[in-house]
């Protein structure tokens, strides 16, 4: 049997996908081989409206576009969390991570192959589509191909779609009564799951038991001298599909102080897409609380900390990674705004629900009461449904 010598991640910038490919390859014990390739968009200017376009077309725009004016693009800043950013900055960031290119990541597999064996291509979100089923394409012999999150069409370019059940929504008959009958055919996926797509509940991700031990260590000192219970408030931002503003900062500050009597200590976090409207409230109403610590983005994220050490969790209903993550622990998690969710992403949060693993955020919980379910482990399990697909292509992991 030969063995996987090398894994090329093929990201796409965003840390929520690129999450995903880590750790399904930490799960594989295929860390320590990994190489990160990013798909790379032009950036400044019009291009943050062009998000939309298929990669290559956008990048041939912009090369019309430098033509046209030239390679000067207004002063731009990009906001990271709490931290300003130039774009130029962002772009020496970028720098450090190879750009990448199908043609050659597949040349690479082809002389790993030679050399030491077949090599495996994780890739997740839209931009990586094209990249990862053309290396599968050039060299089908030498590499196995796993596409997370679904591509929405053509399947079986890829050797394995791992995608949550929740995108399977427009297929129920809840979801069909939602689609004008117009546009049925242009809503995928329009078929059920194939053979080689593996289904989760959630997003998967790094949060495993390692990984929170470590974390356990390196927040010690931290974390583990708050008063106990401990709850951490992670929150994220609006979404398309899970659409607030003002309004659930004030309802979450207001709940959270009817429930400070029952906790030791709340630690509250913000994602890259909390708007400065939402963070500025939570500021102003639970800043200067004795029992409240509010992360600025400064230093080290506390983010694996928090899940290490937490007693209970409330998060905001926008984001499946945080979510996911806090899933996995078996500690109580507590959500505020699902009834905002809409399409499938009312689906995922109905399915956490029928599972057990989360409750809603009433501002009338004591948090010193606890309540336990079955974790979600979907990063092992699909890890599992990896290892199998490459047996039976007569490959394994190394030992």
């Amino acid at each position: 049997m030969r063995t996987i010598s090398r894994v090329f991640i093929v990201g796409n910038g965003v840390p929520g996908a690129e999450n995903q490919c880590f750790g399904l390859v930490r799960a594989l014990g295929l860390s320590h081989r990994q190489t990160l390739f990013r798909v790379i968009r032009p950036k400044g200017g019009i291009n943050k409206r062009l998000q939309w376009l298929p990669v290559s077309l956008h990048k041939r725009l912009e090369n019309v576009r430098k033509l046209i004016y030239g390679d000067s693009l207004p002063t731009q800043i990009a906001v990271r969390g709490h931290k300003l950013m130039s774009l130029a900055a962002e772009r020496q960031v970028s720098s450090d991570i190879l750009e990448a290119n199908a043609k050659h990541i597949a040349a690479l597999s082809c002389e790993a192959f030679a050399k030491d064996g077949p090599s495996l291509v994780v890739a997740s979100g839209r931009d990586t589509i094209s990249i990862s089923s053309s290396i599968k394409q050039l060299a089908p012999e030498y590499v196995f191909t796993v596409q997370i999150q679904h591509p929405r069409s053509r399947l079986n370019r890829f050797d394995l779609v791992i995608t949550p059940r929740h995108d399977y929504y427009p297929l129920t008959p809840e979801g069909q009564k939602q689609i004008p009958w117009l546009l049925r055919r242009w809503i995928t996926p329009r078929t059920s799951p194939e053979k080689h797509v593996i289904l989760t509940v959630g997003a998967l991700h790094q949060a495993d038991s390692n990984a929170l031990k470590d974390a356990a260590y390196t927040w010690h000192d931290e974390l583990a001298t708050l008063p106990r219970p401990l709850l951490v408030v992670n929150v994220g931002g609006p979404t398309g599909h899970c659409r607030y503003g003002t309004d659930l900062a004030l309802e979450l500050t207001a709940l959270l102080l009817n429930i400070v009597p029952t906790c030791g200590s709340i630690r509250v976090s913000f994602s890259r897409r909390t708007p400065c409207k939402v963070s500025n409230i939570i500021w102003e109403e639970l800043g200067n609380h004795p029992k409240v610590h509010i992360w600025n983005g400064e230093g080290p994220n506390p983010h694996m900390g928090h899940l290490a050490f937490a007693d209970a969790f409330v998060i905001t209903a926008d984001s499946v990674s945080m979510l996911s993550e806090a899933c996995s622990t078996g500690k109580p998690v507590y959500v505020i705004g699902a009834e905002r969710c809409t399409w499938k992403f009312r689906d995922f949060h109905q399915s956490l629900k029928n599972r057990g693993v989360v409750r809603p955020f009433l501002g009338k919980e004591d948090i010193f009461e606890s309540w336990s379910y079955s974790p979600l482990n979907d990063t092992k399990e699909a890890a599992a449904h990896v290892i199998t697909a490459l047996a039976e292509r007569g490959w394994g992991l190394p030992s």
